[in-house]
């Protein structure tokens, strides 16, 4: 037998079963997950939205999972969101979804979807009473940008866990006219290291909360107006953990 025609047929069964292995390992893959970063205002638009949406790209891709963009409502049907651990509305402002889209995202969020509100998240769909218990409150004035002291209440949450348990910082500091009761408070702010304005809530200011909400996870900063925020270490580690909670990932 002629050894020369053997080997050649002998490799191309090898070649067929490396080949074979191959594509059975990539239908079988795990995928990357992917958050969907939402950024649609109909009211005030804050410029960090610009700064933060490569920042958060930034802490994804360090952290194993991607991230998308859109400002455009009609990416809120049930068949696009499944694809997505988590939802973040990123300053949001106004109404930014019509009834259809309303619906799907609920859809969305009672299937096991994850949702991350940061800062004017809570200045949005105010005519929504489901939405505003998914994010945990609403807006209702602010004063001016100054020093402020951050209370960490619970410093073993993901999100909170590397803050130190007094935290002073500059931001937008938002007084709520309305607050969800069932909401696991993370942070609160103290009134009396700033001036909180004539519409201050006294002791109990939350900024920061998650919660489990009609069968999904939700996570609320109010944290985040200003540019130099998405370059504050302590900061984008806070919004890290809160995307993680959100995604299903408590470590």
């Amino acid at each position: 037998m002629d050894s020369k025609k053997i080997i050649p047929g002998y490799l191309a069964i090898f070649i067929f079963a490396v080949f074979i292995a191959l594509s059975f390992s990539s239908a079988f893959a795990k995928k990357t997950p992917k958050v969907l970063i939402f950024s649609k205002t109909k009211g005030y638009h804050h410029n960090s939205i610009e700064v933060g949406i490569p920042a958060i790209k930034k802490i994804g891709a360090e952290n194993g999972f991607d991230v998308d963009t859109t400002t455009d409502g009609g990416k809120f049907t049930v068949k696009n969101l499944k694809q997505y651990k988590a939802v973040i509305f990123f300053s949001t402002t106004g109404d930014v979804l019509n009834e259809e889209q309303q619906n799907e995202f609920e859809k969305y969020i009672k299937a096991g979807g994850g949702f991350v509100g940061i800062h004017a998240a809570s200045d949005c769909e105010y005519d929504w009473p489901w939405y505003g218990n998914l994010v945990g409150a609403y807006f209702l004035k602010h004063p001016a940008q100054q020093d402020a002291v951050l209370k960490i209440t619970d410093s073993n949450h993901i999100s909170t866990k590397h803050l130190p348990l007094e935290w002073k910082r500059k931001d937008e500091w938002y007084n709520f006219k309305w607050m969800a009761t069932d909401l696991h408070v993370l942070i609160k702010i103290d009134e009396n290291s700033y001036n909180a304005g004539p519409a201050k809530m006294g002791e109990n200011h939350p900024m920061a909360w998650y919660h489990n909400f009609d069968g999904g996870r939700a996570f609320y900063t109010e944290l985040g107006h200003t540019n130099e925020s998405y370059q504050e270490e302590l900061f984008l580690k806070h919004i890290l953990g809160g995307i993680k909670y959100a995604m299903g990932i408590n470590k």
